[in-house]
């Protein structure tokens, strides 16, 4: 005769199993955690030209599956109380796929946070919205002194009741303010905040440092309770210093008459900044919600990365750069033996100019010399040109640096770094 075990038994196994499947799938969950890829933080681009060249909204749509919003510079404020209006490619901005965030950039000495600049403000949104584009926040700009921050939070409660409530607040917040105790008054004004953590502080850490990038993040983020992103570079800068060693000029998007005696070119290295975007992926600090990066290179744009070594890193591919130099006819003239050298890039990294292109001895060249930042040298070895201003040849790019007439073909060329 079959006997069963009493209905309580019954119900212990069966909490028993249940309790078994769920620690399988909990373990089985762990391990598929374990194995997937780390989460890539959502990502977007500032568009910081007032004037639109066509170049803009080529770079714009090229870049459109990488990003998924767009930080587009609307109008700027001056000390002198001018405002200078962007002019953007209309049908660009309202045919993107993602919503935009217009931004007013108000010039860091300016007093005027009144309800003036509340009333321009809103006129410029309106008159966006009427242009068809999708706009869905408004993202103020502000790089004021650290003692402007009570004034900066009165003015964003005050615009913050002008916008409706399906329009976002954004701002954007520097490093500097870190020490404040205003700064999270401030942020709590705010719908969110973007970090910016690239700057000119000291020529020998360069335009970004991740170590002191790193300790940013982790300080502002237990400054706001609010969704924030944080900025990373894409762009290169010049600074001059005067005598006494104080910066006097930055000159990142438009030339400038310098005014100091000493320059340096400073730029975010591809290769940091993609290793640090990694990091960020695998550990994002409390409330960080995505990357802005400054800013959406074009092919007008000689102080940023070069658009695929900027696609490249968005897309968390390995940076490789290939450069190359080969000798063709000249198309300049017809005499024979008479040839251009030319570098080439056909990675997708930005790559500094290499230092040497030596000329081997074999090609029997008897004349040569260089050009676009290279000269002609020789030494035991024959002849070579050598670099005379640093530079990086973009990915995808080239650059003629010479000619050599020679008697051999093909001729004999090596980069050397």
């Amino acid at each position: 005769m079959l006997r069963c075990p009493p209905f309580g038994l019954q119900s212990r196994h069966r909490r028993l199993r249940s309790i078994s499947v769920l620690l399988l799938l909990s373990i089985c969950g762990l391990l598929a955690a374990c194995q997937r890829a780390p989460q890539v933080l959502p990502q977007q681009a500032y568009i910081w030209q007032r004037q639109w060249s066509p170049a803009v909204a080529a770079a714009m749509q090229a870049s459109e599956q990488l990003v998924g919003g767009w930080r587009v510079l609307a109008a700027e404020l001056t000390t002198q109380r001018h405002w200078k209006t962007a002019s953007p490619d209309w049908q660009a901005l309202k045919t993107t796929q993602h919503a935009i965030v217009m931004v007013v950039r108000l010039d860091g000495q300016t007093e005027s946070l009144d309800a003036a600049t509340h009333a321009r403000i809103s006129d410029l949104l309106a008159r966006w919205r009427q242009q068809g584009v999708p706009v869905a926040g408004v993202e103020i700009d502000y790089d004021c002194p650290t003692s402007q921050l009570p004034a900066y939070r009165n003015f964003l409660a005050g615009l913050r009741q002008s916008l409706d409530r399906d329009t976002t607040l954004s701002i954007t917040a520097l490093p500097t303010w870190l020490n404040s105790p205003e700064l999270g008054k401030l942020l709590a004004v705010a719908d969110e905040s973007v970090l910016q953590v690239h700057a000119v502080m000291n020529p020998r850490q360069g335009l970004f440092d991740a170590e002191r990038a790193q300790a940013w993040l982790k300080a502002y983020a237990k400054q706001t309770a609010h969704p924030w992103r944080v900025a990373l570079p894409s762009y290169g800068t010049r600074v001059s210093w005067d005598d006494n060693g104080r910066i006097s000029t930055v000159e990142s998007e438009r030339p400038l008459l310098a005014s100091g005696n000493t320059a340096q070119e400073l730029t975010a290295s591809p290769a940091v900044v993609s290793a640090f975007l990694a990091q960020l992926d695998k550990n994002p600090e409390p409330g960080l919600i995505g990357v802005v990066w400054f800013r959406l290179p074009t092919e007008d744009d000689v102080r940023n990365w070069s658009l695929p070594t900027w696609q490249a890193v968005l897309a968390r591919q390995p940076l490789k750069a290939a450069v190359t130099v080969e000798a063709q006819a000249s198309s300049q003239n017809t005499q024979a033996g008479l040839h251009d050298l030319t570098l080439r890039n056909n990675g997708n990294a930005d790559s500094a100019l290499p230092l040497i292109v030596r000329i081997d001895a074999a090609s029997a060249c008897d004349a040569a010399d260089g050009i676009n930042g290279y000269a002609l040298e020789a030494d035991a070895q024959g002849k070579y040109l050598r670099r005379t201003h640093e530079g990086l040849l973009r990915a995808g790019y080239q650059r003629n640096i010479g000619w050599a007439h020679c008697g051999q073909h093909p001729i004999q060329l090596h980069v050397e770094h």
